[in-house]
């Protein structure tokens, strides 16, 4: 992108058509960001085009921050508060079936979340915000978080000072199943926790036609996967979510040889912090005491990976104050709860903050369209410069009012 254009006096419906102008830029960054999808960790070539573009802005990003994430700072004045935007960049291992003219061009990797959009959409916000002379006192700082993807990035960019002097933060992610055009708000707890859960078993391998000579960890393990499901359905109120998955089961290769290992990991998910604190202890027995049973040894790691995400009250009624504002009223829904985790919740633990949906589905039937995280998801590129606008709008309508 380049920064040209005679600056002028910021206000919302201005942003929103400037955003609209820059359109075809947005898009194309958004569409060379598709195409070389890298995955957590290994974001360093689309943190360098990054970087990049916000050179061209005039602006001095820090890179490196927490792996591969980037700080960047526009400054108004030393006075005021510090208000930060963030969005995420790496890709998921997933071979792409979109049929798009920009699908990725590295086999198994994807942006099948859709987070070459936000950066794309955060690249935009910082072009209409460096393209206006506006007064203003504080900071806006934009963070470029790496590893979402394995509940990484927030983490490692919060230890190294992403939130030094920073009063409030602010993000978004796109959805699908959600009409472009359309934005949708929640109070108070929008996303659920996640932990991830790994169990070790080990019992006495041998032959298949002599289990009376073994220990069979496989059998175990399946018992174990039944047993956790009633540390939900029997131990936690049913007006208290939580869903414990295991996802993989790893045992054995051949179809005549009991294993003398199995190794199972899931996730736990949950809608509260006092359901979370506690499913550490109430898992651990269950698997203990069944591995028991069956004779097994067993090692259990339990990670903490994120909290719930909890907006704060006034910053999710200033989020919806702008949408209202950008887009119009009936364009803003209540966002339903989902148990799907977000890092983000990390930055809000430290500091006040929201995290809203931007629809980037179709216009009709935006409900059948396929998922995040699907190797058909289509982002419609008409949320781009919305998202953008959004953000850019939320940033300095919040200066304006000075937190």
């Amino acid at each position: 992108m380049n920064n040209s254009g005679k600056k002028q006096q910021l206000s919302l419906k201005s942003l929103h058509a400037e955003a609209q102008a820059i359109r075809d830029d947005i898009v194309a960054f958004r569409r060379c960001l598709h195409e070389e999808p890298e995955l957590s960790l290994d974001e360093g070539e689309t943190a360098r085009k990054v970087a990049d573009q916000l050179r061209l802005l005039g602006l001095s990003p820090r890179i490196g921050i927490g792996g591969h994430g980037i700080i960047a700072d526009l400054i108004y004045s030393e006075d005021g508060p510090t208000i930060a935007l963030r969005a995420d960049m790496d890709a998921l291992p997933i071979q792409e079936e979109t049929g798009l003219s920009f699908s990725s061009k590295r086999p198994g990797r994807m942006h099948a979340c859709g987070h070459d959009g936000h950066t794309a959409m955060l690249v935009g916000a910082a072009k209409l915000l460096t393209q206006w002379q506006v007064p203003l006192k504080g900071r806006i700082r934009l963070l470029f978080q790496a590893a979402e993807e394995i509940n990484a990035g927030a983490k490692a960019m919060i230890a190294e000072g992403a939130l030094d002097g920073v009063d409030e933060i602010y993000g978004l992610h796109n959805l699908p199943t959600l009409a472009n055009g359309m934005a949708a708000t929640r109070q108070g707890a929008l996303m659920g926790s996640v932990d991830r859960i790994e169990i070790e078993l080990t019992g006495k391998g041998g032959h298949g036609a002599m289990p009376d000579q073994s220990i069979d960890p496989i059998v175990a393990a399946s018992a174990i996967v039944m047993g956790l499901q009633t540390a939900v359905s029997r131990e936690i109120s049913p007006f208290e979510p939580a869903v414990v998955t295991i996802g993989s089961l790893q045992a054995g290769e051949a179809n005549n040889v009991i294993p003398h290992r199995a190794v199972l990991t899931g996730t736990v998910r949950t809608f509260a912090k006092s359901t979370q604190l506690g499913m550490e202890l109430r898992l651990s027995r269950i698997i203990r005491s069944i591995a028991g049973a069956y004779r097994c040894e067993v090692e259990i790691r339990y990670v903490e990976q994120t909290p719930v995400l909890t907006n704060h009250d006034q910053c999710l009624r200033h989020v919806e104050s702008v949408i209202d504002q950008m887009l119009l009223p009936e364009r803003r829904v209540q966002a339903e709860p989902t148990m799907a985790g977000e890092d983000f919740s990390l930055y809000l633990e430290k500091i006040p903050g929201c995290f809203f949906w931007l629809g980037s589905g179709p216009k009709e039937n935006a409900n059948q369209a396929f998922g995040l995280h699907h190797p058909k998801f289509t982002l419609h590129e008409e949320c781009l410069p919305i998202g953008a606008a959004l953000l850019a709008g939320i940033a300095v309508s919040r200066l304006q009012k000075g937190v």
